[in-house]
């Protein structure tokens, strides 16, 4: 048998088993992240990477992703289909296998998939283990197999149910809600992953349908994503809400040293660097070494075509790696056989045999396109020097907090009222909308662990500031010296010195109302751009204050949303009371008295805090860039469609 055939040859044989299944129903999140929504929506995209893997292989070109009207999930694809016949060594059907067995599939066998997709590498056996019902369907051989589990047990042996000359995989799964905190899916976060796939897997058709909704013509809709481009396409994608400096997308795909790159860039006249960098299509928002070769290739390449064209000669700034990234969009793809991930959510990759790899491709990438195109190196090299000016700018704007910390003791803002807890794992700050609302808050907070901060109006836009006004704003500067950590060094801009944050609880606290929720996504926008850490740790969260107070006699209830105040009208009159229900409208936190807003904003046991995580960087990167731009449409489009979530608390 030659080496092709026996790649193609995908058999019972090929399904490796490494070991059982028996911790993941007792410790879920060790295996899918969380509980929440977050790890509910995992299971969705470990199903997937089965079907990518296919696609990865040659052998799928065509994803089918439904979510059903009892929040079940199916997924389909046109690939070889699972093996079906008895494995060797387990002596049951190794489509059972896969579907009981942890870490059991073709991924483990490199003859069956060079590189395989997915970040834990659970399987859909993991999938299978927490979800009340699980039905897989493979199509192959000529036939229909079938087989259905139960918290990740068979029902039945694998029988045939059909003939078919097609091939292929199906599997529908519900999700257990005795281990999730909630199995409602959302569409746009799912959507946000299959566009995502799509780009970085051009070619492939996914697509996807929500069959708990019917438009006009009492049809469910279906949305589908194909890039015949990758990311090329992607590229234009994230930058689509901001202005071009070049109206190029430079480009390479290919293999060095064995590793498949694909690299797409390109400028805009913002002062954000966004590079989305992927591994075996898993975003690696902690970067790691194909990030760091992509940077080396392209600060040298940049600097050396700078210097041997004399654009830098009359220029008596020093450049460095930063002033080569303001302004750059990047997406970077690599695939590798054994990824090795790390760091804090083990989305960081190690393999130190990638950089060179990385960097090698793009130097040549970017060294032709500079030579062939001047009029455009010139636009980039321009910015480059323009992003240096204000670095040293911003530097200064640092220097002069730092200086005044150290001349003024701690140097902590003369508004903050501290909390007397020193250790910051049980402290938290309120950052407050406004003066009025801050004095209330700290009337009514608990001065043990509780540390209030007053911002006054609206916070710089960061999105379309340049740096050293940036650092040169007042509210920031607050905001950097209250929490304790440094604005950065020279030699990295970016660092955050996290090990000092004096509080684990970053709370943004605004009025529930059009205002308020401009103030916050202005605060989001600056801990997204300047503090991602904090973010990336969980650190950050919204406060909720309620909407409205219900007031019978002596008696008062509060409602976050209009359903919890039509209820509370609702059950009152119910109870035989008259129509003389007093509703109040609550305009800002200011109208609420001290231990109001304790009772229901900051108070540890009743109140609702809502966690800030980034569950899709790319898909973030361009919601900011959008909401804190230029271009209106589009942010327009965006209110429309998302308003009625804004009634909605959690």
């Amino acid at each position: 048998m030659s080496e092709e055939e026996r790649k193609d040859n995908y058999s019972a044989d090929n399904i490796q088993v490494l070991e059982g299944l028996e911790a993941v129903r007792k410790r879920p999140a060790m295996y899918i992240g969380d509980v929440g929504v977050k790890g509910l929506h995992h299971l969705v995209y470990e199903v997937v990477d089965n079907s990518i893997d296919e696609a990865l292989a040659g052998h799928c070109d065509t994803i089918h992703v439904s979510i059903n009207d009892d929040n079940s999930v199916t997924v389909s694809d046109n690939g070889r289909g699972i093996p079906t016949a008895m494995h060797t060594k387990e002596k049951k059907s190794a489509l059972e296998v896969v579907m009981t067995v942890l870490h059991a599939g073709g991924k483990f066998d490199k003859d069956t998939y060079k590189v395989s997709g997915g970040l834990h590498g659970v399987g859909v056996s993991c999938v299978n283990a927490l979800s009340i019902l699980l039905k897989a369907t493979v199509r192959r051989d000529g036939k229909i197999f079938q087989q259905e589990y139960s918290i990740g047990k068979p029902l039945y042996d694998v029988k045939i149910v059909g003939e078919s000359n097609e091939t292929g995989t199906e599997v529908t799964f519900k999700p257990d809600e005795s281990i999730f905190e909630s199995t409602e899916y959302n569409f746009d976060t799912i959507a946000a992953r299959m566009r995502e796939l799509a780009f970085l897997n051009k070619g492939i058709v996914i697509t996807l349908t929500d069959k708990r909704t019917t438009d006009d013509e009492g049809n469910h809709p279906t949305t589908r994503y194909y890039s015949e481009g990758g990311l090329r396409e992607f590229a234009k994608y994230l930058d689509r809400n901001r202005e071009a400096l070049i109206q190029d997308v430079i480009y390479f795909e290919g293999e060095r040293e064995g590793i498949p790159v694909e690299v797409a860039m390109t400028y805009n006249n913002s002062y954000t660097e966004n590079i989305q960098a992927y591994v075996n299509n898993i975003n690696t928002q902690e970067g790691g070494t194909h990030l760091s070769g992509f940077r080396r290739g392209l600060t040298n390449t940049l600097k050396k075509y700078a210097t041997e064209s004399g654009i830098l000669a009359k220029e008596k700034i020093e450049i460095d790696g930063d002033d080569f990234r303001e302004g750059l969009t990047a997406v970077l793809s690599v695939k590798v056989a054994e990824p090795q991930f790390e760091g804090q959510t083990k989305t960081k990759l190690g393999n130190r045999e990638v950089t060179a790899p990385v960097s090698q491709a793009v130097s040549e990438m970017l060294s032709s396109y500079l030579e062939e195109h001047p009029a455009e190196a010139r636009l980039i090299v321009e910015k480059v020097i323009l992003a240096a000016r204000a670095r040293h700018a911003a530097r200064k704007a640092r220097e002069m907090v730092q200086r005044k910390n150290v001349f003024t003791g701690g140097g902590l803002p003369g508004k903050l009222a501290d909390c007397s807890e020193k250790d910051p794992a049980a402290c938290e700050i309120y950052f407050v909308e406004g003066d009025s609302a801050g004095g209330t808050a700290k009337q009514g907070r608990d001065r043990h662990f509780q540390a209030i901060m007053p911002l006054r109006g609206k916070i710089l836009n960061v999105e379309k500031a340049m740096h050293h006004k940036i650092f040169e704003n007042e509210e920031i500067k607050n905001i950097y010296t209250a929490l304790g950590v440094r604005i950065g060094t020279e030699e990295d801009s970016k660092a955050l010195n996290i090990e000092k944050l004096r509080y684990h609880k970053v709370i943004i606290m605004c009025d529930a109302d059009v205002d308020g929720s401009h103030i916050e996504t202005l605060i989001l926008t600056f801990f997204f751009r300047f503090m991602k850490e904090l973010i990336e740790y969980g650190y950050i969260y919204i406060a909720t204050p309620p909407l409205y107070q219900v007031k019978k006699g002596t008696k008062a209830e509060y409602a976050w949303n209009e359903d919890q105040r039509d209820r509370l009208i609702q059950d009152i009159k119910g109870a035989g009371s008259e129509s003389s229900v007093n509703v109040q409208r609550y305009k800002g936190l200011g109208e609420m008295n001290a231990e109001q807003l304790w009772e229901t904003t900051m108070n540890p046991e009743s109140r609702t805090l809502r966690q800030v995580t980034i569950d899709n960087a790319a898909e973030c990167d361009q919601i900011f860039s959008m909401l804190m731009g230029d271009d209106v449409p589009p942010r327009r489009e965006f209110i429309e469609k998302n308003a009625k979530y804004a009634k909605i608390v959690a």
